[in-house]
C-alpha cells in the first residue's frame, strides 16, 4: 500500500472508494440473504476501519488526514456546531418508528459508526487531499459530488428512485459541508460523528410522502450549504 500511495495518491484514493463500495454493497446483500440486518456488513466495516486507521497511524498521517482534535478551541466561531447538530437529527424530523428487532437495531447502529468513519476518511481524507494538491476548489467540488453520487448504489439494493435522487442531492450538500469543516478545523471528527449519527438514525426515520421528503431534503441542502458558506466567509484559514 505504501508504494501505491507514494506513487499516485489519487489512484490510491479511487482504489479505496472501489474497495469500500464493492465490499459494503456485497456485505449488505449477504446480510439481507441471511435475514439479519448488517450481520455481515458490520464485521466488514470494522475490519476496513481498523485496517485503515492502523495504516494511517503506522505512516504517521493522522495530522494530514484529520484524525486529530479540532484545531481551534473557540467553538463560538463554529456556532458551537449547532447547525451540524440540527442536521444530525434530520432523519427524525418526520417522526420516529421502531420496526426492527433489538439485535438488528444494535448491529445497524454500531455498523453506522464505522461507516461514518470509513466514508469520511476515504472521501474527505484520501480523495479530497489527493485532489487538493492541484486545486482546492476543484477538490471540494469533485469530492462532494463523488460522495453524493456514490449513493446511487442504493438503487441496486432495492431503494426507490425518488428517495435515492433526493439523497444524492442532500448527500452532495452534506459532503460539501463536511469538506469545509475538515478544511477549517483540520479534523475529520466533527464530520465523522455527525455522519455516523445521520446514518444511525435513518433506521428510525418515518419517510413520509414525496412532498415531505422533498421539503426535508431542501432544508438539509440549505442548512448544509449555508453553514459551509458561513465557515468559508467568516473563519480565516489556519
Amino acid at each position: 500500500m505504501e508504494r501505491l500511495y507514494k506513487k499516485n495518491e489519487l489512484f490510491f484514493a479511487l482504489m479505496w472508494i472501489a474497495v469500500y463500495v464493492i465490499g459494503i454493497s456485497t456485505a449488505d446483500g449477504l446480510s439481507e440473504e441471511i435475514g439479519i440486518l448488517k450481520v455481515i456488513t458490520l464485521p466488514v466495516a470494522l475490519v476496513l476501519s481498523f485496517f485503515l486507521y492502523g495504516w494511517i497511524r503506522k505512516n504517521k498521517l493522522q495530522q494530514y488526514y484529520g484524525l486529530r482534535p479540532v484545531a481551534s478551541t473557540d467553538y463560538r466561531k463554529y456556532l458551537y456546531f449547532l447547525p451540524l447538530i440540527v442536521l444530525s437529527t434530520a432523519n427524525l424530523w418526520n417522526g420516529v418508528v421502531f420496526e426492527q428487532s433489538f439485535l438488528d437495531s444494535v448491529l445497524f447502529i454500531i455498523c453506522m459508526l464505522f461507516i461514518g468513519f470509513l466514508e469520511e476518511v476515504i472521501f474527505r481524507g484520501f480523495l479530497f487531499k489527493a485532489l487538493s494538491r492541484k486545486s482546492v476548489r476543484s477538490a471540494m467540488l469533485i469530492s462532494s459530488v463523488t460522495f453524493g453520487m456514490g449513493h446511487i448504489v442504493n438503487l441496486l439494493n432495492g431503494a426507490d428512485f425518488l428517495p435515492t435522487l433526493l439523497q444524492i442531492g442532500y448527500a452532495t450538500a452534506i459532503g460539501f459541508l463536511f469538506t469545509v469543516l475538515f478544511m477549517k478545523t483540520k479534523s475529520l471528527w466533527p464530520g465523522i460523528l455527525a455522519h455516523a449519527v445521520i446514518n444511525a438514525t435513518s433506521l428510525f426515520a418515518v419517510e413520509g410522502d414525496g412532498s415531505v421528503q422533498l421539503i426535508s431534503s431542501l432544508v438539509m441542502v440549505v442548512l448544509s450549504v449555508g453553514y459551509a458558506l458561513y465557515l468559508l466567509m467568516f473563519l480565516p484559514e489556519k
